[in-house]
Protein backbone atom coordinates (compact mmCIF):
# COMPACT_ATOMS: atom_id res chain seq x y z
CA UNK A 1 0.00 0.00 0.00
CA UNK A 2 2.43 2.26 0.22
CA UNK A 3 4.55 1.18 -2.09
CA UNK A 4 1.16 2.63 -4.17
CA UNK A 5 1.28 5.74 -2.76
CA UNK A 6 5.08 6.20 -3.46
CA UNK A 7 3.95 5.04 -7.42
CA UNK A 8 0.94 7.72 -7.17
CA UNK A 9 2.76 10.71 -6.09
CA UNK A 10 5.61 9.84 -8.93
CA UNK A 11 2.84 9.86 -11.41
CA UNK A 12 0.71 13.10 -10.14
CA UNK A 13 4.82 14.81 -10.00
CA UNK A 14 5.11 13.59 -13.34
CA UNK A 15 2.15 15.13 -14.98
CA UNK A 16 2.95 18.36 -13.77
CA UNK A 17 6.27 18.26 -14.54
CA UNK A 18 4.98 17.94 -17.66
CA UNK A 19 2.29 20.53 -17.86
CA UNK A 20 4.95 22.73 -16.44
CA UNK A 21 7.06 22.18 -19.34
CA UNK A 22 4.83 22.81 -21.84
CA UNK A 23 3.80 26.00 -20.17
CA UNK A 24 7.45 27.00 -20.33
CA UNK A 25 7.77 25.94 -24.06
CA UNK A 26 5.06 27.81 -25.44
CA UNK A 27 6.38 30.73 -23.12
CA UNK A 28 9.77 30.02 -24.43
CA UNK A 29 8.69 29.93 -28.18
CA UNK A 30 6.13 33.19 -28.04
CA UNK A 31 9.47 35.50 -26.15
CA UNK A 32 11.80 33.80 -28.69
CA UNK A 33 14.02 32.63 -25.81
CA UNK A 34 13.97 30.32 -23.03
CA UNK A 35 12.22 31.16 -20.23
CA UNK A 36 11.55 28.47 -17.49
CA UNK A 37 9.47 29.60 -14.27
CA UNK A 38 11.82 29.31 -11.30
CA UNK A 39 10.38 26.75 -8.12
CA UNK A 40 9.90 30.24 -5.98
CA UNK A 41 8.15 32.34 -8.65
CA UNK A 42 5.70 29.61 -9.50
CA UNK A 43 5.42 28.77 -5.51
CA UNK A 44 4.98 32.09 -4.52
CA UNK A 45 2.06 32.66 -7.11
CA UNK A 46 0.18 29.91 -5.54
CA UNK A 47 0.78 30.33 -1.88
CA UNK A 48 2.74 32.87 -0.40
CA UNK A 49 1.86 32.19 3.13
CA UNK A 50 3.61 29.01 3.16
CA UNK A 51 6.61 30.18 2.05
CA UNK A 52 6.99 33.41 4.45
CA UNK A 53 6.16 30.59 6.84
CA UNK A 54 9.46 27.96 5.53
CA UNK A 55 11.21 31.23 5.48
CA UNK A 56 10.84 31.85 9.01
CA UNK A 57 10.69 28.45 10.14
CA UNK A 58 14.07 28.22 8.42
CA UNK A 59 15.36 31.44 9.80
CA UNK A 60 14.13 30.72 13.51
CA UNK A 61 15.70 27.75 13.52
CA UNK A 62 18.94 27.08 10.52
CA UNK A 63 19.48 30.48 9.57
CA UNK A 64 22.52 29.18 7.44
CA UNK A 65 20.36 27.09 5.69
CA UNK A 66 18.43 29.48 3.97
CA UNK A 67 20.36 31.79 2.20
CA UNK A 68 22.59 29.00 0.36
CA UNK A 69 20.08 25.73 0.45
CA UNK A 70 17.17 26.84 -0.43
CA UNK A 71 17.50 30.11 -2.16
CA UNK A 72 19.45 27.64 -4.79
CA UNK A 73 16.50 25.57 -5.00
CA UNK A 74 13.71 27.99 -5.48
CA UNK A 75 15.74 29.26 -7.70
CA UNK A 76 15.48 26.05 -10.01
CA UNK A 77 13.53 25.61 -12.84
CA UNK A 78 9.97 24.22 -11.89
CA UNK A 79 9.49 21.31 -14.47
CA UNK A 80 12.88 19.68 -13.05
CA UNK A 81 12.39 19.95 -9.74
CA UNK A 82 9.03 17.64 -9.85
CA UNK A 83 10.52 15.77 -12.74
CA UNK A 84 13.37 14.73 -10.21
CA UNK A 85 10.94 14.19 -7.29
CA UNK A 86 8.82 12.26 -9.28
CA UNK A 87 11.99 9.96 -9.81
CA UNK A 88 12.57 9.81 -6.73
CA UNK A 89 9.34 8.75 -5.38
CA UNK A 90 9.21 6.33 -8.44
CA UNK A 91 12.53 4.85 -7.04
CA UNK A 92 11.18 4.41 -3.62
CA UNK A 93 8.21 2.82 -4.08
CA UNK A 94 9.62 0.29 -6.91
CA UNK A 95 9.60 -2.83 -6.08
CA UNK A 96 12.54 -4.60 -6.72
CA UNK A 97 12.45 -7.80 -8.84
CA UNK A 98 13.94 -11.35 -7.48
CA UNK A 99 16.95 -12.20 -9.11
CA UNK A 100 16.99 -14.67 -11.83
CA UNK A 101 19.19 -17.51 -9.96
CA UNK A 102 19.79 -20.03 -13.05
CA UNK A 103 23.62 -20.85 -11.16
CA UNK A 104 23.82 -25.18 -9.82
CA UNK A 105 24.07 -24.63 -6.31
CA UNK A 106 26.17 -27.74 -4.90
CA UNK A 107 28.10 -28.98 -7.85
Amino acid sequence: MVRFLFRLLAAVSLALSVILAVMDATRSIALSKFDPTPLGALWFEHAPSSLTALQGLFTGVAGFLWDPAMLTLLKVPAFIFFAALALLLYAIGHTPQPSARTFAVGR
